[in-house]
């Protein structure tokens, strides 16, 4: 399946879910395809194939600070929503 792909997304009930897990983990392994498992129609739980991932944790964080001039600066009260 190509980046650009659109994936389907699936919606079943807990109940049909409960009765059919391992046929809906099966549908997923093979095809990539996720499913939502509902409550009285709203969504409260995803299933997805698993994707490892061969980056080191360092490699997954590199990239993501933005900007630091000094960690070890006090900031004042005020500013800590600025840092959020």
């Amino acid at each position: 399946m190509t980046m650009g792909a659109i994936m389907s997304v699936k919606r079943v009930s807990k109940s049909e879910f409960k009765a059919k897990a391992l046929e809906y983990f099966r549908l997923v392994e093979s095809t990539g395809e996720h499913i939502i498992v509902t409550d009285h129609g709203k969504p409260v739980l995803e299933v997805r194939r698993y994707e490892s991932s061969s980056l080191t944790p360092l490699e997954e964080l590199r990239g993501s600070v933005l900007f630091c001039e000094d960690a070890f600066e006090p900031i004042g009260e005020d500013d800590w929503e600025a840092y959020r």
